[in-house]
Protein backbone atom coordinates (compact mmCIF):
# COMPACT_ATOMS: atom_id res chain seq x y z
CA UNK A 1 0.00 0.00 0.00
CA UNK A 2 0.82 3.75 -0.51
CA UNK A 3 0.93 5.85 2.80
CA UNK A 4 -2.31 6.65 4.59
CA UNK A 5 -2.22 10.44 2.91
CA UNK A 6 -2.47 9.06 -0.48
CA UNK A 7 -5.73 7.30 -0.21
CA UNK A 8 -7.75 9.73 1.96
CA UNK A 9 -6.53 12.89 -0.53
CA UNK A 10 -8.15 10.75 -3.41
CA UNK A 11 -11.39 10.16 -2.00
CA UNK A 12 -11.54 14.03 -0.33
CA UNK A 13 -10.96 14.75 -4.32
CA UNK A 14 -13.20 12.15 -5.40
CA UNK A 15 -15.68 13.50 -2.74
CA UNK A 16 -15.66 16.79 -4.35
CA UNK A 17 -15.89 15.98 -8.17
CA UNK A 18 -18.49 13.99 -7.48
CA UNK A 19 -21.17 16.55 -4.97
CA UNK A 20 -23.21 14.23 -3.37
CA UNK A 21 -25.02 11.20 -2.50
CA UNK A 22 -23.19 7.80 -1.64
CA UNK A 23 -20.45 5.97 -3.33
CA UNK A 24 -20.51 2.65 -3.86
CA UNK A 25 -17.02 0.85 -4.34
CA UNK A 26 -17.32 -3.22 -4.44
CA UNK A 27 -14.51 -5.01 -4.21
CA UNK A 28 -14.01 -8.15 -6.41
CA UNK A 29 -14.99 -11.66 -4.85
CA UNK A 30 -13.57 -15.19 -4.74
CA UNK A 31 -14.14 -17.15 -8.10
CA UNK A 32 -14.38 -20.96 -8.40
CA UNK A 33 -12.57 -22.02 -11.40
CA UNK A 34 -14.61 -25.81 -10.98
CA UNK A 35 -15.99 -25.71 -8.03
CA UNK A 36 -16.70 -23.43 -5.11
CA UNK A 37 -13.37 -23.66 -3.22
CA UNK A 38 -10.49 -24.21 -6.25
CA UNK A 39 -10.21 -20.49 -7.17
CA UNK A 40 -8.94 -18.38 -9.92
CA UNK A 41 -5.97 -16.26 -8.74
CA UNK A 42 -7.37 -13.59 -6.80
CA UNK A 43 -7.35 -9.80 -8.36
CA UNK A 44 -8.53 -6.73 -6.92
CA UNK A 45 -10.77 -4.48 -8.76
CA UNK A 46 -8.55 -1.64 -9.98
CA UNK A 47 -10.87 1.21 -8.67
CA UNK A 48 -11.41 -0.16 -5.45
CA UNK A 49 -7.40 -0.40 -5.00
CA UNK A 50 -6.70 3.24 -6.10
CA UNK A 51 -9.36 4.67 -3.41
CA UNK A 52 -8.58 2.38 -0.65
CA UNK A 53 -5.07 0.08 -1.77
CA UNK A 54 -6.77 -2.90 0.18
CA UNK A 55 -6.12 -6.16 -1.54
CA UNK A 56 -8.73 -8.46 0.04
CA UNK A 57 -11.67 -10.27 -1.52
CA UNK A 58 -15.13 -9.56 -0.35
CA UNK A 59 -15.15 -5.89 0.43
CA UNK A 60 -17.70 -3.07 0.02
CA UNK A 61 -16.31 0.69 0.33
CA UNK A 62 -19.26 3.03 0.79
CA UNK A 63 -18.55 6.74 1.32
CA UNK A 64 -21.53 9.05 2.35
CA UNK A 65 -20.49 12.12 0.98
CA UNK A 66 -23.57 14.12 2.95
CA UNK A 67 -22.57 13.04 6.39
CA UNK A 68 -18.98 12.55 5.13
CA UNK A 69 -18.42 9.51 7.01
CA UNK A 70 -16.66 6.09 5.04
CA UNK A 71 -17.04 2.88 5.64
CA UNK A 72 -15.40 -0.57 5.03
CA UNK A 73 -17.68 -3.38 5.17
CA UNK A 74 -16.24 -7.26 5.31
CA UNK A 75 -15.94 -9.98 7.29
CA UNK A 76 -12.74 -11.25 9.09
CA UNK A 77 -11.69 -14.71 8.91
CA UNK A 78 -13.08 -17.38 11.25
CA UNK A 79 -10.66 -19.54 13.41
CA UNK A 80 -12.02 -22.35 11.25
CA UNK A 81 -11.07 -20.73 8.22
CA UNK A 82 -7.91 -19.83 9.41
CA UNK A 83 -6.87 -23.21 9.85
CA UNK A 84 -6.59 -23.05 5.86
CA UNK A 85 -4.88 -19.78 4.93
CA UNK A 86 -2.57 -19.28 8.36
CA UNK A 87 -2.85 -15.90 10.22
CA UNK A 88 -4.74 -13.12 8.26
CA UNK A 89 -4.04 -9.63 9.26
CA UNK A 90 -7.41 -7.65 10.74
CA UNK A 91 -9.84 -5.62 8.39
CA UNK A 92 -9.22 -2.82 11.18
CA UNK A 93 -6.02 -3.28 10.37
CA UNK A 94 -6.22 -2.32 6.42
CA UNK A 95 -9.12 0.18 7.36
CA UNK A 96 -6.61 2.75 9.67
CA UNK A 97 -3.35 2.03 6.79
CA UNK A 98 -6.46 3.45 4.29
CA UNK A 99 -7.64 5.83 6.69
CA UNK A 100 -10.93 4.81 7.17
CA UNK A 101 -12.62 5.48 10.50
CA UNK A 102 -15.68 2.88 10.09
CA UNK A 103 -16.21 -0.89 9.91
CA UNK A 104 -18.78 -3.22 9.48
CA UNK A 105 -20.04 -6.55 8.97
CA UNK A 106 -20.25 -7.11 5.16
CA UNK A 107 -24.18 -8.07 5.67
CA UNK A 108 -25.28 -4.51 6.42
CA UNK A 109 -24.16 -3.19 3.22
CA UNK A 110 -27.54 -4.38 1.93
CA UNK A 111 -29.47 -2.24 4.51
CA UNK A 112 -27.21 0.56 5.02
CA UNK A 113 -27.87 1.25 0.55
CA UNK A 114 -31.87 -0.23 1.02
CA UNK A 115 -32.18 2.89 3.36
CA UNK A 116 -30.43 5.44 1.20
CA UNK A 117 -31.97 4.40 -1.65
CA UNK A 118 -35.83 4.74 0.35
CA UNK A 119 -34.51 8.42 1.34
CA UNK A 120 -33.83 8.76 -2.36
CA UNK A 121 -30.49 9.90 -2.08
CA UNK A 122 -28.71 9.26 -5.07
CA UNK A 123 -26.23 5.92 -5.43
CA UNK A 124 -23.07 6.31 -7.44
CA UNK A 125 -21.62 3.55 -8.82
CA UNK A 126 -19.77 2.11 -12.08
CA UNK A 127 -21.58 -0.72 -14.29
CA UNK A 128 -19.17 -4.16 -13.03
CA UNK A 129 -17.67 -5.93 -15.50
CA UNK A 130 -18.30 -9.24 -13.05
CA UNK A 131 -21.60 -10.50 -13.30
CA UNK A 132 -21.48 -11.51 -9.55
CA UNK A 133 -20.71 -8.04 -8.80
CA UNK A 134 -23.63 -7.02 -10.61
CA UNK A 135 -26.05 -8.82 -9.08
CA UNK A 136 -25.35 -7.63 -5.84
CA UNK A 137 -25.65 -4.15 -7.03
CA UNK A 138 -28.81 -5.39 -8.84
CA UNK A 139 -30.26 -6.88 -5.26
CA UNK A 140 -28.66 -4.08 -3.17
CA UNK A 141 -30.79 -1.30 -5.05
CA UNK A 142 -33.47 -2.77 -6.27
CA UNK A 143 -32.73 -2.32 -9.63
CA UNK A 144 -33.47 -4.86 -12.60
CA UNK A 145 -30.10 -6.61 -13.77
CA UNK A 146 -30.97 -4.84 -17.31
CA UNK A 147 -31.16 -1.34 -16.12
CA UNK A 148 -27.93 -1.26 -14.82
CA UNK A 149 -25.61 0.13 -17.09
CA UNK A 150 -28.18 2.75 -17.47
CA UNK A 151 -28.21 3.93 -14.18
CA UNK A 152 -24.38 3.69 -13.74
CA UNK A 153 -23.15 7.06 -12.49
CA UNK A 154 -21.25 9.36 -15.68
CA UNK A 155 -20.30 11.74 -12.96
CA UNK A 156 -18.62 8.54 -10.73
CA UNK A 157 -16.97 7.42 -13.85
CA UNK A 158 -15.62 10.99 -14.91
CA UNK A 159 -14.44 11.39 -11.57
CA UNK A 160 -12.53 8.51 -11.14
CA UNK A 161 -10.94 9.26 -15.07
CA UNK A 162 -9.86 12.76 -13.76
CA UNK A 163 -7.71 11.35 -11.44
CA UNK A 164 -6.39 7.77 -12.33
CA UNK A 165 -5.87 8.96 -15.67
CA UNK A 166 -2.50 11.20 -14.54
CA UNK A 167 0.01 9.14 -13.03
CA UNK A 168 1.54 10.45 -9.60
CA UNK A 169 5.31 9.84 -9.12
CA UNK A 170 4.74 7.37 -6.95
CA UNK A 171 2.87 5.44 -9.49
CA UNK A 172 5.28 5.91 -11.96
CA UNK A 173 8.11 3.76 -9.68
CA UNK A 174 5.56 0.94 -9.26
CA UNK A 175 4.63 1.17 -13.20
CA UNK A 176 8.63 1.04 -14.22
CA UNK A 177 9.26 -1.90 -11.64
CA UNK A 178 6.40 -3.61 -14.19
CA UNK A 179 7.81 -2.96 -17.15
CA UNK A 180 11.52 -3.86 -15.76
CA UNK A 181 10.07 -7.44 -14.87
CA UNK A 182 8.16 -7.01 -18.20
CA UNK A 183 11.79 -6.34 -20.17
CA UNK A 184 12.86 -9.62 -18.24
CA UNK A 185 10.01 -11.79 -19.56
CA UNK A 186 10.74 -10.66 -23.35
CA UNK A 187 14.30 -11.50 -23.00
CA UNK A 188 13.19 -14.73 -22.06
CA UNK A 189 11.62 -15.19 -24.88
CA UNK A 190 13.66 -14.18 -27.13
CA UNK A 191 16.27 -16.43 -25.55
CA UNK A 192 14.26 -19.81 -25.96
CA UNK A 193 12.85 -19.22 -29.23
CA UNK A 194 14.33 -21.73 -31.15
CA UNK A 195 13.15 -24.45 -33.71
CA UNK A 196 11.31 -27.48 -32.19
CA UNK A 197 10.27 -25.86 -28.93
CA UNK A 198 6.52 -25.14 -28.72
CA UNK A 199 4.78 -21.84 -28.15
CA UNK A 200 3.74 -23.04 -24.44
CA UNK A 201 6.90 -24.28 -23.60
CA UNK A 202 8.51 -20.76 -24.26
CA UNK A 203 5.21 -19.31 -22.69
CA UNK A 204 5.39 -21.22 -19.18
CA UNK A 205 9.39 -19.44 -18.63
CA UNK A 206 7.75 -16.18 -19.20
CA UNK A 207 5.18 -16.66 -17.01
CA UNK A 208 7.59 -17.85 -14.29
CA UNK A 209 9.38 -15.20 -14.71
CA UNK A 210 6.20 -12.30 -14.15
CA UNK A 211 5.95 -14.84 -10.77
CA UNK A 212 9.51 -15.20 -9.83
CA UNK A 213 9.28 -10.53 -9.69
CA UNK A 214 6.78 -10.58 -7.37
CA UNK A 215 3.81 -10.39 -8.78
CA UNK A 216 2.21 -11.90 -12.04
CA UNK A 217 0.57 -11.20 -15.48
CA UNK A 218 -1.00 -8.27 -16.50
CA UNK A 219 -2.39 -9.96 -18.98
CA UNK A 220 -2.69 -13.39 -20.50
CA UNK A 221 1.09 -13.98 -22.90
CA UNK A 222 0.59 -13.36 -26.29
CA UNK A 223 3.25 -15.72 -27.64
CA UNK A 224 3.18 -16.34 -31.17
CA UNK A 225 4.72 -17.77 -34.73
CA UNK A 226 1.40 -16.53 -36.14
CA UNK A 227 1.44 -13.00 -35.58
CA UNK A 228 -0.74 -11.83 -37.92
CA UNK A 229 -3.45 -12.36 -35.37
CA UNK A 230 -3.23 -9.98 -33.33
CA UNK A 231 -4.28 -11.42 -29.84
CA UNK A 232 -3.34 -14.97 -30.59
CA UNK A 233 -2.31 -16.84 -27.05
CA UNK A 234 -0.12 -19.36 -26.70
CA UNK A 235 -0.90 -22.61 -28.63
CA UNK A 236 0.65 -25.80 -29.32
CA UNK A 237 2.44 -24.60 -32.36
CA UNK A 238 6.05 -26.02 -32.72
CA UNK A 239 8.40 -22.62 -33.68
CA UNK A 240 10.14 -23.52 -37.24
CA UNK A 241 12.84 -22.61 -38.76
CA UNK A 242 12.29 -19.26 -40.84
CA UNK A 243 9.52 -17.98 -38.88
CA UNK A 244 8.92 -15.26 -36.65
CA UNK A 245 8.60 -15.36 -32.73
CA UNK A 246 5.75 -12.21 -31.95
CA UNK A 247 5.54 -11.99 -27.77
CA UNK A 248 3.66 -9.44 -26.09
CA UNK A 249 3.38 -9.78 -22.56
CA UNK A 250 2.88 -7.70 -19.33
CA UNK A 251 3.98 -8.25 -15.80
CA UNK A 252 1.38 -6.96 -13.17
CA UNK A 253 3.93 -6.06 -10.02
CA UNK A 254 2.62 -6.80 -6.23
CA UNK A 255 0.83 -3.67 -5.92
CA UNK A 256 -1.25 -4.37 -9.24
CA UNK A 257 -0.05 -2.12 -12.26
CA UNK A 258 0.97 -2.72 -15.23
CA UNK A 259 3.90 -3.20 -17.99
CA UNK A 260 3.20 -4.05 -21.93
CA UNK A 261 6.10 -4.78 -24.07
CA UNK A 262 6.04 -6.12 -27.35
CA UNK A 263 8.85 -7.94 -29.28
CA UNK A 264 9.52 -9.62 -32.25
CA UNK A 265 12.40 -12.00 -33.19
CA UNK A 266 13.29 -14.80 -35.51
CA UNK A 267 13.66 -18.10 -34.58
CA UNK A 268 17.03 -18.78 -36.41
CA UNK A 269 19.76 -16.80 -34.91
CA UNK A 270 19.06 -14.02 -37.69
CA UNK A 271 16.42 -12.17 -39.65
CA UNK A 272 15.60 -13.29 -43.27
CA UNK A 273 16.43 -10.02 -45.99
CA UNK A 274 12.72 -9.75 -46.50
CA UNK A 275 11.93 -9.78 -42.37
CA UNK A 276 14.78 -7.18 -41.87
CA UNK A 277 12.88 -5.01 -44.57
CA UNK A 278 9.36 -5.13 -42.99
CA UNK A 279 10.92 -5.29 -39.35
CA UNK A 280 12.67 -1.81 -40.33
CA UNK A 281 9.18 -0.70 -41.64
CA UNK A 282 7.53 -0.95 -38.18
CA UNK A 283 10.77 0.54 -36.06
CA UNK A 284 10.43 3.03 -38.34
CA UNK A 285 6.79 3.75 -37.73
CA UNK A 286 7.34 3.30 -34.16
CA UNK A 287 10.58 5.92 -33.72
CA UNK A 288 8.63 8.50 -35.37
CA UNK A 289 5.46 8.34 -33.55
CA UNK A 290 7.46 8.22 -30.30
CA UNK A 291 9.26 11.55 -31.35
CA UNK A 292 5.90 13.11 -31.94
CA UNK A 293 4.87 12.03 -28.48
CA UNK A 294 3.76 15.77 -26.61
CA UNK A 295 1.34 17.22 -24.27
CA UNK A 296 -1.22 18.68 -26.10
CA UNK A 297 -1.06 16.27 -29.19
CA UNK A 298 -4.25 14.45 -30.24
CA UNK A 299 -2.94 10.52 -29.78
CA UNK A 300 -5.07 9.83 -32.50
CA UNK A 301 -2.99 12.35 -34.85
CA UNK A 302 0.01 10.25 -33.66
CA UNK A 303 -1.65 6.74 -34.46
CA UNK A 304 -2.20 8.30 -38.14
CA UNK A 305 1.12 9.48 -38.36
CA UNK A 306 2.49 6.03 -37.66
CA UNK A 307 0.02 4.80 -40.37
CA UNK A 308 1.52 7.00 -43.52
CA UNK A 309 4.91 5.20 -42.42
CA UNK A 310 3.74 1.63 -42.25
CA UNK A 311 2.29 2.61 -45.36
CA UNK A 312 5.09 4.47 -47.17
CA UNK A 313 7.06 1.43 -46.24
CA UNK A 314 4.78 -0.80 -47.52
CA UNK A 315 4.89 0.68 -50.97
CA UNK A 316 8.59 0.44 -51.28
CA UNK A 317 7.88 -3.18 -50.83
CA UNK A 318 5.54 -2.61 -54.09
CA UNK A 319 2.13 -3.59 -52.16
CA UNK A 320 1.03 -0.22 -51.86
CA UNK A 321 0.82 1.84 -54.76
CA UNK A 322 -0.27 5.84 -55.47
CA UNK A 323 -0.07 8.92 -53.21
CA UNK A 324 0.65 7.49 -49.58
CA UNK A 325 -1.63 10.21 -47.81
CA UNK A 326 -4.46 9.72 -49.72
CA UNK A 327 -4.52 5.61 -49.52
CA UNK A 328 -4.64 6.41 -45.44
CA UNK A 329 -7.07 8.47 -45.99
CA UNK A 330 -8.75 5.66 -47.58
CA UNK A 331 -7.68 3.34 -45.36
CA UNK A 332 -5.66 1.27 -47.25
CA UNK A 333 -3.57 0.52 -44.18
CA UNK A 334 -5.80 -1.00 -42.43
CA UNK A 335 -5.43 -4.10 -44.48
CA UNK A 336 -2.45 -4.82 -42.89
CA UNK A 337 -2.62 -2.28 -39.20
CA UNK A 338 -5.67 -3.52 -37.91
CA UNK A 339 -5.56 -2.21 -34.46
CA UNK A 340 -4.68 1.32 -33.08
CA UNK A 341 -1.49 2.49 -32.28
CA UNK A 342 -1.90 2.41 -28.14
CA UNK A 343 -3.83 2.53 -24.94
CA UNK A 344 -3.61 3.97 -21.64
CA UNK A 345 -1.86 2.44 -19.15
CA UNK A 346 -2.01 1.90 -15.31
CA UNK A 347 -3.58 -0.16 -12.65
CA UNK A 348 -5.06 -2.25 -15.77
CA UNK A 349 -2.77 -2.93 -19.04
CA UNK A 350 -5.70 -1.05 -20.67
CA UNK A 351 -6.00 1.71 -18.10
CA UNK A 352 -9.57 2.04 -17.02
CA UNK A 353 -11.07 0.06 -20.08
CA UNK A 354 -14.19 -0.88 -18.12
CA UNK A 355 -15.28 2.67 -17.37
CA UNK A 356 -15.70 3.24 -21.12
CA UNK A 357 -13.14 3.89 -24.27
CA UNK A 358 -15.43 6.85 -24.79
CA UNK A 359 -14.65 8.60 -21.66
CA UNK A 360 -10.87 7.58 -20.86
CA UNK A 361 -9.79 7.20 -24.41
CA UNK A 362 -11.82 10.60 -26.09
CA UNK A 363 -13.96 13.69 -25.32
CA UNK A 364 -17.56 15.07 -25.55
CA UNK A 365 -16.30 16.53 -28.78
CA UNK A 366 -13.83 13.89 -30.06
CA UNK A 367 -15.87 11.12 -30.81
CA UNK A 368 -14.38 7.63 -31.35
CA UNK A 369 -14.05 5.89 -34.74
CA UNK A 370 -16.73 3.43 -36.30
CA UNK A 371 -14.36 2.50 -39.18
CA UNK A 372 -12.62 -0.51 -39.47
CA UNK A 373 -9.02 -0.30 -38.33
CA UNK A 374 -9.09 3.21 -36.56
CA UNK A 375 -12.37 1.97 -34.34
CA UNK A 376 -9.91 -0.68 -32.46
CA UNK A 377 -7.57 2.85 -31.50
CA UNK A 378 -8.65 2.90 -27.64
CA UNK A 379 -7.07 6.38 -27.31
CA UNK A 380 -7.51 9.65 -29.50
CA UNK A 381 -7.73 12.17 -27.13
CA UNK A 382 -4.68 14.93 -26.61
CA UNK A 383 -2.22 13.40 -24.43
CA UNK A 384 -1.31 15.19 -21.29
CA UNK A 385 1.50 15.72 -18.61
CA UNK A 386 1.08 12.35 -16.35
CA UNK A 387 -0.66 10.03 -18.87
CA UNK A 388 0.99 6.91 -19.19
CA UNK A 389 0.76 5.30 -22.84
CA UNK A 390 2.00 2.38 -25.19
CA UNK A 391 3.10 2.69 -28.94
CA UNK A 392 2.84 -0.28 -30.57
CA UNK A 393 2.73 -0.04 -34.39
CA UNK A 394 2.07 -3.34 -36.18
CA UNK A 395 2.08 -4.78 -40.17
CA UNK A 396 -0.13 -8.09 -40.17
CA UNK A 397 -0.51 -10.08 -43.06
CA UNK A 398 -3.68 -11.86 -42.63
CA UNK A 399 -4.64 -14.57 -45.58
CA UNK A 400 -8.21 -14.71 -45.46
CA UNK A 401 -8.53 -10.64 -44.51
CA UNK A 402 -6.10 -10.33 -47.89
CA UNK A 403 -8.57 -12.50 -49.70
CA UNK A 404 -11.53 -11.11 -48.95
CA UNK A 405 -10.98 -7.60 -49.65
CA UNK A 406 -9.45 -8.50 -53.28
CA UNK A 407 -12.73 -11.19 -53.38
CA UNK A 408 -14.57 -6.99 -53.23
CA UNK A 409 -12.14 -5.38 -55.42
CA UNK A 410 -11.37 -3.29 -52.67
CA UNK A 411 -9.19 -0.17 -52.94
CA UNK A 412 -7.44 -1.55 -55.94
CA UNK A 413 -6.49 1.65 -56.88
CA UNK A 414 -3.82 1.72 -53.56
CA UNK A 415 -3.01 -2.33 -53.24
CA UNK A 416 -1.47 -4.26 -55.65
CA UNK A 417 -3.01 -7.54 -54.74
CA UNK A 418 -0.74 -9.82 -56.57
CA UNK A 419 2.50 -8.22 -54.40
CA UNK A 420 0.27 -8.53 -50.98
CA UNK A 421 -0.20 -12.34 -51.94
CA UNK A 422 3.63 -13.01 -51.97
CA UNK A 423 3.40 -12.38 -48.27
CA UNK A 424 0.53 -14.03 -46.88
CA UNK A 425 2.81 -16.50 -45.41
CA UNK A 426 4.95 -13.81 -43.72
CA UNK A 427 2.96 -13.09 -40.00
CA UNK A 428 3.12 -10.67 -38.19
CA UNK A 429 5.70 -7.84 -36.56
CA UNK A 430 4.98 -5.76 -33.46
CA UNK A 431 7.74 -3.52 -31.23
CA UNK A 432 5.84 -2.22 -28.28
CA UNK A 433 7.47 0.71 -25.54
CA UNK A 434 5.55 2.24 -22.92
CA UNK A 435 5.80 5.89 -22.06
CA UNK A 436 5.26 8.99 -20.15
CA UNK A 437 3.99 11.91 -21.49
CA UNK A 438 6.15 14.85 -19.77
CA UNK A 439 6.48 18.62 -19.86
CA UNK A 440 8.18 18.25 -23.31
CA UNK A 441 7.26 15.44 -24.67
CA UNK A 442 7.42 11.11 -24.11
CA UNK A 443 9.54 9.62 -21.37
CA UNK A 444 10.83 5.79 -21.97
CA UNK A 445 9.65 3.85 -18.77
CA UNK A 446 11.93 0.91 -17.86
CA UNK A 447 15.12 0.77 -19.00
CA UNK A 448 15.75 0.39 -22.55
CA UNK A 449 15.15 -3.16 -24.19
CA UNK A 450 16.97 -4.32 -27.22
CA UNK A 451 14.77 -3.62 -30.32
CA UNK A 452 17.19 -2.76 -33.54
CA UNK A 453 17.63 -5.90 -36.09
CA UNK A 454 21.47 -5.56 -34.47
CA UNK A 455 20.63 -5.81 -31.00
CA UNK A 456 17.87 -8.40 -31.46
CA UNK A 457 20.37 -10.80 -33.44
CA UNK A 458 22.93 -10.14 -30.64
CA UNK A 459 20.70 -11.51 -28.47
CA UNK A 460 19.88 -14.82 -30.50
CA UNK A 461 23.70 -15.42 -30.58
Amino acid sequence: MFSKDTYTSRRERLKKEVGAGLILLPGNEEVGMNYKDNLYHFRQDSTFLYFTGIDRADLVFIFDIDNNKEYLLGDDLTIEQLVWTGPVEPLSSFAAKSGIENVLSYNEAAAMLKKAATAKKQIHYIMPYRGDIAIRISEWLGIPYSSLKQQSSLTLIRAVINQRAYKSAEEIIQIEESINITAQMQLKAIELGKAGLTEYEIAGHVHGTAISGGGNLSFPIILTTNGQFLHNHVGKSKLESGKLLLCDCGAENSMHYAGDLTRTSPVDKKFTPRQKEVYEIVLHAQLEAIKALAPGKLFRDVHFLAAEKLTEGLKSLGIIKGDVKEAVAHGAHTLFFQCGLGHMMGLDVHDMENLGEEYVGYTETLKKSTEFGTRSLRLGRALEPGFVVTVEPGLYFVPDLIDSWRAANKLTQFIDYDKADTFKDFGGIRIEDDYLITDTGGQLLGKPLAKTIAEIEDLKA
